[in-house]
């Protein structure tokens, strides 16, 4: 076929060679077998391997056509896998350290009955550090991803992913300004802190703060108010005090 010009004969002689080998092509599939991939999707992954190969084969230099196919069709198939069927993007070396992982893996359990091998163990067979079996481990996990709402292993109330996930927690929203009136707040007379504490704290009414200080509703609206402009002219202020203290050091800072 490499001494053939394009044409009919050429194609043909290329077409019977691909059907010669596409049996060697499927026993190279069948070793990817149950890795969440059909075998029919397999098969022609490696037929497509099969016919690089015989596109690319240089009988020129002298090596054996299978000596060549092999590792083209394997390839072939492990780059399907490495592409198409990762839930997400994991770096080729982490899925090399997976694929030494497993193999280590499958030899220990030959010669290790009764227990699974230890990381120390998987390390000393593939010639690995602990902390890259260590990679390789979670990596072996890590070849698709559940959902949200997959239930988890033995829980009987359908407590699922999700429900383990946090949520936003509002306070965050006025931690800033809770720690911008904390000094205000202690400058405040002890009779107005309480009153802020009660209101603002315990949730107390106007009334109820009135009638525990003995003092009429109005006049706590009053305090409540003149308190909380108070403190936010003070926020406001320091706030303010604190950004021009910082323009200098900043200036200093650059040219040092």
């Amino acid at each position: 076929m490499a001494g053939l010009p394009d044409g009919p004969e050429r194609s043909r002689i290329r077409q019977d060679i691909v059907c010669a080998w596409l049996p060697m092509a499927d026993r190279l599939a069948g070793r990817f077998r149950n890795r969440g991939e059909s075998m029919e999707d397999l098969r022609q992954v490696a037929a497509l391997g099969l016919v690089k190969a015989v596109d690319r084969y240089d009988p020129g230099r002298g090596n054996a056509f299978e000596s060549y196919a092999v590792p083209t069709v394997v390839g072939e198939v492990k780059r399907h896998f490495r592409d198409h069927l990762w839930t997400l993007h994991v770096p080729r070396r982490v899925q090399d350290l997976r694929n030494r992982v497993r193999f280590a893996r499958q030899d220990l359990s030959q010669t290790i009955p009764g227990r699974p091998p230890t990381r120390a163990e998987i390390a000393a067979h593939a010639g690995m550090t602990e902390e890259e079996v260590r990679v390789g481990l979670e990596a072996l996990d890590s070849f698709s991803a559940l959902s949200l709402d997959a239930e988890l292993s033995g829980a009987e109330d359908g407590y699922t992913l999700r429900d383990t996930l946090g949520s936003a927690d509002p306070a965050l929203d006025v931690l800033v300004d809770r720690e911008a009136v904390k000094p205000g707040l202690r400058r405040l007379p002890e009779r107005e802190q309480r009153i802020l504490y009660m209101r603002f704290f315990r949730d107390m009414t106007q009334s109820s703060i009135a009638e525990c200080l003995g003092i009429s509703q109005m006049h706590v609206s009053r305090l409540i108010s003149r308190c909380c402009e108070r403190l936010r002219e003070e926020a406001l202020r320091d706030g303010s005090a604190d950004e021009t203290a910082e323009g200098p050091a900043k200036a200093a800072a650059g040219r040092s």
